[in-house]
């Protein structure tokens, strides 16, 4: 425990025991891990560690855990006993999904009716729904389904002080209360901790095609990009992708079966003479064989979709400059990852000078760039997140109002938060 909890560690475990149970009480390193089994006892654990002025960082599997800025808390709230799809209204096409669920488990359970959440964020097996929603992860289902933020309809949380919260409901199309659950999607788990999850649904993608096409340079694709997002045959999926010094845009068309194939040329009519091959669908996983290479440092930035091909030759060229290796994978949307990995050594600041860089370059337009992964060599010579924007002090105001004791997560979200 710090200096300033007002209990011991053993008093603590007592306490804790008592909420969740023996079994489910343990002490790992200097932190106590504790898992409820319900949203009741787990705004009874926050009540208590606000009460004691204990540190808690809610976590599923982990899986996003070193995102944001490092925190040691005294309390880790473990959501893994609260995992089961509540309920799914296939008639009404929504659902309720417990925060410690398995992403690949709901999809598994909704797609026995023919359903999803059209969202494909990392690591769908590990990945738990309240992780997926406390990072705001996303991928390139986004281009045609929309972000979290548009799919969910509802959300049940506990905060700080042990009260229990609801936002939205259970219809997709419903006007009741302010809409917290999107305040709270994105948030890394620093203004209350999630518990359940009303999510609209859409039909499973039964007859779907992937094309590749490939070129040296992002710009030979940046005019058949621009058209292929004004153009009537919405792919529901769009990523470009560069690494060894090529690029490739891939695009995924879903449609019924007898469409596909007109589909298909129009596709290539785009593309007007440019080789479009199909390719197995395992190239949307792209985005997560960034995180497998060794050493490497992580990046996700945001910027203007018009801007995606010029920025990834121009990483590309900095990297060649700089002896860095770069792969990227951008979606359509404006969200780009980059690994960056320095072949001379990763106690070099060239990985320091290119993220500064690029948010020099992103700035101007609203653009931002977040460090997701990092080696241990590179902690601390540069800022996770760089916010500079005018609504930082709003933000520290919410934080304020929702913990004033900055008991949840603290430090770990833009600007300290």
């Amino acid at each position: 425990m710090n200096a300033t909890a007002a209990i011991t560690r053993e008093e603590a475990m007592v306490r804790l025991a008592a909420i969740a149970g023996p079994a489910d009480t343990r002490i790992d390193g200097d932190a106590i891990c504790v898992a409820p089994g319900s949203t009741e006892q787990i705004a009874e654990v926050l009540r208590f560690a606000n009460e004691c002025g204990l540190s808690v960082v809610p976590t599923g599997s982990g899986s996003k855990l070193g995102w944001g800025n490092p925190v040691a808390p005294e309390l880790f709230l473990g959501l893994g006993r609260v995992n089961a799809v509540r309920e799914h209204a296939w008639q009404d096409m929504t659902c309720t999904v417990e925060a410690g669920c398995a992403w690949a488990a709901m999809q598994s359970e909704l797609a026995r009716h023919g359903q999803m959440v059209a969202l494909d964020p990392l690591w769908p097996e590990r990945a738990t729904v309240g992780g997926v929603l406390a990072a705001n992860d996303s991928g390139a289902l986004r281009l045609r389904y929309g972000g979290l933020r548009d799919l969910v309809i509802g959300m049940t949380m506990a905060l700080a002080d042990g009260t229990i919260a609801k936002s939205g409901g259970k219809v997709v199309k419903n006007v009741a209360g302010y809409d917290l659950h999107k305040l709270m999607t994105g948030s890394f788990g620093t203004l209350g901790v999630i518990t359940e999850v009303n999510f609209r649904l859409h039909p499973v993608e039964q007859c779907a095609r992937t094309f590749t096409v490939g070129a040296q340079y992002g710009a030979q694709l940046a005019g058949p990009l621009a058209e292929l997002l004004h153009a009537q045959i919405a792919p529901s999926a769009v990523q470009l992708r560069t690494a060894a010094g090529q690029c490739a845009l891939d695009v995924r068309l879903c449609t019924r079966p007898e469409c596909l194939d007109g589909l298909t040329d129009q596709l290539r009519k785009i593309f007007n003479g440019m080789a479009v091959q199909e390719v197995d669908g395992r190239v949307w996983q792209a985005r997560e064989q960034l995180f497998c290479e060794a050493g490497a440092t992580v990046v996700k930035g945001s910027l203007l979709p018009a801007e995606l091909c010029a920025t990834a030759d121009d990483l590309k060229e900095t990297a060649v400059a700089k002896s860095v290796d770069v792969s990227i994978v951008a979606q359509a949307t404006g969200l780009m990852t980059a690994a960056l990995a320095d072949r001379r050594g990763a106690e070099r600041d060239s990985i320091v000078t290119m993220i500064e860089q690029l948010r020099e370059r992103l700035r101007p337009s609203g653009g931002s760039v977040v460090i997701l992964q990092t080696p241990d060599a590179l902690r601390g010579k540069i800022d996770v997140w760089d916010c500079r924007s005018d609504a930082l002090p709003l933000m520290r105001e919410i934080k304020r109002r929702f913990d004033p004791n900055r008991t949840l997560s603290p430090g770990r979200f833009v600007g300290g938060i």
